[in-house]
């Protein structure tokens, strides 16, 4: 394992049409989707070229324990060392897994967790497969953040689950009261935690995937070309020109042009 626990893994899409959704994606990223077969239900890893993005497949007609049917969406992945051990550290502190750690071939081990933020988060102990490629190429994956109305919380389960490094950021924002923080210094972070308080509603929290794109702007008028939406933005910030999107099924992701930041003030 070369990633360190608490770092991100891997992304993958739950898809209620996974031919549609593969046209969508190549489409807007060029992505090429390869089918790992029937002895993993037909899930699908995603590249950008030759670099990994991540996975994708098909849910239709699967449910969570409570009996409501999986919904379209993106899900992050963090590295763990040892997972039996971390799993055990989640539950302790109130954290909730909907089915128990699952081998995936030589790559690793997967473990499903909702916090107990309600926010769901799963866990990646690398055999084989430590993660997607970092390359902040246009279609890569180029950060990930958890937005939450219960901040202080996330923070505590974070910290003891996945050895987080919580650091505050120092770029003044328009909300002094609105609270960020990085997992590592700027540099090195790896993702973010957001009070989202006043910010978004409860239903609209969670972990939230960006995908690099060159122009902000055209990049979210092809989503809507191509039968997607445009929620919110585009926005200009210290860390790109972002908005958030939805593919045709309703996975929502946020698009970032990294080249066309604005510095604050």
């Amino acid at each position: 394992m070369t990633r360190t626990t608490g770092t991100t893994a891997w992304i993958d899409l739950n898809s209620t049409s996974l031919p549609q959704t593969q046209e969508f994606y190549s489409a807007l990223f060029g992505w090429t989707f390869e089918s790992q077969g029937e002895e993993f239900g037909g899930y699908c890893i995603i590249r950008n070229g030759d670099a990994l993005v991540g996975g994708a497949m098909d849910v239709t007609g699967m449910t969570c324990p409570e009996g409501d049917p999986l919904e379209p969406r993106w899900d992050v992945y963090l590295t763990v060392d040892d997972l039996d051990a971390r799993l055990q550290k989640a539950l302790q502190l109130g954290a909730k897994s909907p089915m128990d750690p699952m081998p995936i071939g030589e790559a690793g081990r997967m473990g499903v967790l909702c916090d107990p933020t309600g926010a769901g988060i799963n866990m990646w102990q690398a055999g084989d497969l430590d993660g997607y490629d970092h390359t902040g190429l246009p279609g890569s994956p180029v950060w990930f953040e958890l937005m939450t109305h219960q901040y202080d919380s996330a923070v505590e389960f974070y910290t003891a689950v996945f050895d987080a490094q919580l650091v505050p950021i120092s770029e003044q924002m328009d909300d002094d009261s609105f609270r960020y923080s990085t997992n590592g210094p700027h540099e090195t972070a790896s993702w973010g935690l957001g009070d989202a308080t006043g910010v978004m509603p409860e239903e609209a929290a969670g972990w939230r995937v960006y995908l690099a794109v060159e122009s902000c702007d055209a990049a979210a008028q092809k989503v809507v070309d191509l039968g997607g939406k445009l929620l919110d933005g585009p926005v200009d910030s210290p860390f790109g020109r972002i908005a958030t999107v939805a593919d045709p099924h309703g996975a929502t992701f946020q698009i970032s042009a990294m080249s066309e930041a604005v510095p604050e003030g």
